[in-house]
């Protein structure tokens, strides 16, 4: 996955459909997957 494009795409306003409408071979539950993994790596810095 694309993650820095991900990332550039969620700053800049866009959707996380906008996104998978650009990137047909990632799969929204991968999307999700990285989000929950980079929440949970931040929280767990906060701690």
């Amino acid at each position: 996955m694309p993650v820095q494009t991900l990332i550039d795409y969620l700053e800049g306003g866009e959707t996380i459909d906008d996104f998978l409408e650009g990137f047909p071979t990632v799969t929204r539950d991968q999307v999700i997957a990285f989000l929950e993994e980079a929440k949970t790596r931040m929280l767990a810095k906060t701690l």
